[in-house]
């Protein structure tokens, strides 16, 4: 597996980032002369910490990362208005880039929601980077895989009465994932309630009325947005994901006929999580073929 402890040579500083409803926590890792600059969006009800893995495997490839827990996840803030639409994360991701001024050449690589941000964002502003992956996401997933999600992320509203409890309904959800022997990463997923329980590390809002997502999947947008990209991209895909299958591979291939796509085997729809060796080595060969 590939080592979540930095590399020599390499620093980690929090940052905080304006959205556009609020604050954003960051995370921005630097090598010494960097190769160019890769920002990692996660995915619904996950926070940035989730990228950690890749984050120190790309630093040994001397690639500066930045990390943000998108508006209502981690310890970015939650929005009053409840509005967690993905037009509102794409202008979270304009306005962290805008904060940011990243050198060239940018990377954007988003798992799951973080790539459906990325994907409108880069067909709707081209410009926007210079390269885009996007993790076990198309613009048509599987139905039933993405309501498998949600009824994993609504089943415990009460919280959880210890990190053990919680450890047990993630191995449930996802059986190739053995039990963490340090809860250490688990806490920072979840958050502490006054009454000791412990609930997810995300505004429950994110799945109702303000969220567009299932609307977007629904309609032609993001089939449309996927049409219209242009650059580099790289679709990677889990071999054991029941979010996207072969055929809907297929089906991005024809919509993007330029792209590159990859299937991490043993991986679900978690690829980074579940095979972060492989998921790193995947990007890590297409980075490599960007120009600095």
């Amino acid at each position: 597996m590939v080592p979540r402890s930095l590399p020599p040579a390499v620093s980690r500083r929090a940052l905080d980032l304006q959205g556009a409803a609020g604050r954003l926590a960051a995370d921005l890792v630097e090598p010494e002369a960097p190769r160019g600059f890769v920002l990692l969006l996660h995915g619904g009800g996950q926070t940035r910490h989730s990228w950690n893995g890749t984050a120190a495997a790309l630093a040994g490839q001397r690639w500066t990362t930045l990390t943000y827990d998108a508006r209502g996840h981690g310890d970015s803030d939650w929005v009053p208005s409840g509005d967690y639409s993905i037009d509102a994360y794409v202008a979270d991701l304009r306005l962290v880039i805008g904060q940011v001024a990243p050198p060239r050449p940018l990377v954007l690589v988003g798992a799951s929601l973080g790539g459906m941000t990325i994907l409108i964002g880069q067909a709707e502003t081209p410009s926007l980077a210079d390269a885009i992956v996007l993790v076990d996401i198309v613009p048509k997933p599987q139905l039933g895989g993405v309501e498998r999600i949600q009824r994993f992320m609504t089943a415990n509203p009460d919280g959880f009465a210890s990190l053990d409890e919680a450890a047990a309904a993630i191995q449930a959800y996802n059986p190739r994932r053995g039990r963490p022997r340090n809860q250490s990463g688990l806490s920072k997923n979840l958050r502490q309630g006054d009454d000791g329980r412990w609930h997810w590390h995300w505004d429950p809002r994110i799945l109702g009325d303000g969220s567009d997502l299932q609307s977007l999947v629904a309609g032609t947008r993001a089939t449309e947005a996927a049409a219209r990209l242009s650059g580099q991209t790289l679709l990677v895909s889990g071999g054991e994901s029941d979010v996207v299958r072969r055929e809907d591979v297929l089906r991005f291939r024809a919509l993007v006929p330029a792209a590159q796509t990859v299937n991490v085997a043993g991986a679900g729809h978690m690829v980074a999580g579940d095979r972060n060796d492989r998921f790193a080595d995947a990007i890590g060969r297409f980075l490599a073929r960007i120009p600095g």
